[in-house]
């Protein structure tokens, strides 16, 4: 696994981040971070996680980029979560612009895929990139708190960037995340997953 050595992130840490898997999208239904038969992806070695996907394309036009977990021993990914949004976006045109929170983009105990952004088309010029990060997911005592924040080229040429945090609401260990698209593939992208020491 490469070791990437004091790399600032998000500009709230510093410290040593550690490769433990890449997946890429290729007309791809889900891109699943579970465990295999040689590595264990989310366990109690690090008690943070750091995703980046980068340029995730849909296939189908105007979906949301998601993600969901799955705890151990867990029969889907549909564990419950509470998590708040908000955004602000800029268009190409320059005449509109804003920042505000972002209700259509929560869930209030809820066992569905949790939104990342905004919807995305399937133009070419279309995608979204970002982080996140997964707080000590082994722990069988607390809660497992996310952040995430994501970039996005959206519907009618807005950039727009989104801020999401919550909460899966269990005490059971997560040890698989699946990401996809609200409908259709990922057409294309790539999405990496890194320990954080």
């Amino acid at each position: 696994m490469a070791n990437y050595n004091a790399i600032k992130y998000d500009g709230f840490s510093k410290g040593s981040l550690v490769l433990i898997k890449t997946l890429t999208a290729s007309s791809s239904a889900t891109l699943d971070f579970v465990d295999g038969t040689s590595s264990v992806v989310l366990d109690s070695t690090y008690k943070e996680y750091l995703f980046i996907w980068n340029n995730c394309h849909p296939a189908t036009n105007s979906v949301y980029f998601t993600f969901q977990g799955n705890a151990a021993g867990g029969s889907g990914y549909n564990e419950t979560i509470t998590s708040t949004a908000f955004r602000c976006y800029h268009n190409e045109a320059g005449n509109d612009s804003d920042l505000e929170y972002y209700a259509a983009n929560d869930l209030a105990q809820g066992t569905g895929f949790q939104r990342l952004g905004i919807t995305i088309n399937n133009s070419n010029d279309n995608s979204t990139s970002g982080l996140l990060r997964l707080f000590n997911p082994s722990s069988t005592t607390f809660i497992k708190h996310f952040i995430a924040t994501s970039q996005e080229i959206i519907d009618d040429s807005y950039s727009m960037q989104q801020y999401t945090a919550g909460y899966f609401n269990t005490t059971s260990a997560i040890d698989e995340i699946q990401f996809k698209m609200s409908s259709g593939n990922i057409d294309a992208g790539v999405i990496q997953l890194f320990g954080v020491s």
